[in-house]
């Protein structure tokens, strides 16, 4: 029996999980979470075979979560759960300890093969996206200022109210703003926020 606890911020999304599992004699959920906070208390309770943990939670994301419950057990076996796909998405969870990765519009197909695989002790990242992830060192990585800025501009701010909010010169903001399209080989605010999308650099609320 491979015992599972699933981690997601929605309530129908757990039920829906523990039914698809249920119909699976090998596999079991022994407990729930839906924030990062219950998931590392729940991991410390039950120490589940295998966590599945959805990256957008509250009080404590997932990543950090993820990383939290790596430090209470190195051998956990964590799987990332998301709806998004960006290559920045992958290579954080991937760091933070995750050994799988399923999207969310996969799960009937993809969710019962990957907690096996795990259980087993294989790494479980789908080969489409370890193909963005081989990809991932070849790119030039924005610093954190840098996310800052991004997340700001997503707001339509202009470069002076992005110098208030974050109390940097407006030069500076510029500049930032330049090293920005320069990483992501771009030209306009537009382009920019695409590509960080596409990237999973920041995300555009559902």
């Amino acid at each position: 029996m491979i015992s599972v606890l699933c981690v997601d911020d929605h309530r129908l999304m757990r039920e829906g999980i523990t039914f698809i599992l249920g119909m699976h004699p090998d596999v079991r959920v022994v407990a729930e979470a839906s924030n990062g906070e219950e998931a590392v208390a729940m991991y410390q309770q039950f120490r589940p075979d295998v966590t599945l943990m959805d990256l957008q939670l509250p009080r404590m994301n997932g990543l950090e979560a993820t990383r939290a419950i790596r430090r209470l057990d190195p051998a956990a076996r964590i799987v990332v759960l998301t709806m998004y796909q960006g290559d920045e998405d992958i290579y954080r969870a991937i760091q933070a300890g995750a050994v799988g990765y399923v999207l969310k519009d996969s799960l009937s197909g993809e969710l019962l093969r990957v907690i096996r695989a795990v259980h087993r002790g294989e790494n479980a990242v789908p080969p489409d996206i370890a193909a963005k992830l081989a990809l991932r060192p070849a790119q030039t990585a924005l610093t954190a200022r840098e996310v800052q800025v991004l997340e700001l501009l997503r707001t339509g701010m202009r470069n002076r109210d992005i110098a208030e909010a974050l109390r940097i010169t407006e030069e500076t903001a510029r500049t930032h703003i330049k090293n920005i399209f320069g990483k992501l080989n771009v030209h306009d605010r537009t382009a920019a926020l695409a590509e960080a999308v596409r990237r999973g650099l920041v995300h555009i609320d559902p």
